[in-house]
């Protein structure tokens, strides 16, 4: 694992959270989300959302993170699967909160209205690195 690529993806400010419902319809949406040094991700969301109903019926989730290029060499990439949680323990929430706004300091200034969402953290347990600058199709996968 390259973990200086994977540490410089994860410095983009939105990912994209992949859910299904419980009839197997698939969802996706983008949302902005701070990675610790354990590679959760945290996020806020509202719970009455798609993506925040299908988590109360399925955890289950897939990520992707990709900076813009306009180029195909330049493609580089993380993808990951794994489950969400809603974060209840309020050290938990601290400590979330903490990783999030060392990314996004303007929330800061948000806090009542953020936390009108509920944070999550989601947890890989398989990660691919794509990286198209090493190669056409270069991938790289393990699990945390």
């Amino acid at each position: 694992m390259n973990s200086e690529i994977l540490i410089e993806l994860l410095q983009v400010s939105t990912m994209t959270l992949a859910t299904s419902s419980g009839g197997g319809e698939p969802h996706a949406a983008a949302v902005y989300f701070a990675a610790d040094e354990e590679l959760r991700l945290y996020f806020f969301s509202d719970p009455e959302s798609q993506h925040g109903q299908d988590l109360v019926r399925d955890q289950r989730a897939a990520v992707s993170c990709y900076p813009q290029t306009q180029d195909w060499q330049d493609i580089r990439g993380v993808q990951m699967r794994g489950r969400v949680k809603g974060v209840q323990s309020e050290s938990e929430w601290e400590s979330g909160w903490g990783v999030y706004t060392a990314k996004f300091p303007f929330v800061r200034e948000l806090k009542a209205i953020v936390a009108q969402n509920s944070l999550y953290v989601f947890v890989p347990d398989w990660v691919r690195l794509v990286d198209n600058t090493q190669g056409f199709g270069f991938k790289q996968e393990w699990t945390p």
